[in-house]
């Protein structure tokens, strides 16, 4: 009689562990970044990230990811954004990101010499198309090589309403 209950007990034991997970993430669509290279971004590479949307209907926030060390010199930094959609379409649109207030305080999360910066870009926006998108990044600073930016990526994830 024992075993039975202690085999009841795992079970359950699983499938709390499966939800906790399962909940945690899922609504997160793609949360992805990339290293830059000896954290020297040139203005020619791009930075692609292709994400598959299924659900038309659903409403999405499309968040930037930046690493930069604080040896980065600027307070923002300037993005091309070119988007692929799934019917061959594009469109490019030019971003702002700030890194920091006007006295130079990160405006990301500290770690040591590394700042985390999630910025939003896009809030509660709707995919129309069903297929996969392609995002490609290019910074537009006026520099050839952008000193200081670590680490680049994209997450998206499911919009809540604000109750």
């Amino acid at each position: 009689m024992p075993t039975i209950k202690l085999k009841k007990l795992k079970l359950l034991f699983g499938i709390v562990i499966i939800a906790l997970f399962n909940s945690c993430s899922s609504g997160v669509i793609i949360d992805k970044s990339k290293k830059v290279e000896n954290a020297l971004w040139n203005s020619t590479d791009v930075i692609k990230f292709t994400v598959p949307i299924a659900d038309t209907t659903q409403r999405y926030n499309f968040y930037i990811n930046i690493r930069n060390s604080s040896d980065y010199q600027y307070s923002n930094i300037f993005l091309f954004l070119k988007t692929f959609y799934p019917n061959g379409m594009l469109s490019v649109d030019t971003i702002e990101c700030i890194l920091a207030d006007d006295k130079g305080k990160w405006m990301g999360k500290e770690r040591g010499k590394l700042i985390d910066n999630r910025i939003l870009f896009r809030k509660g926006i709707r995919f129309r198309l069903a297929g996969n998108y392609s995002f490609e990044f290019e910074q537009a600073m006026r520099e050839k090589e952008l000193k200081g930016i670590e680490d680049f990526g994209i997450r998206i994830d499911k919009f809540e309403s604000e109750k």
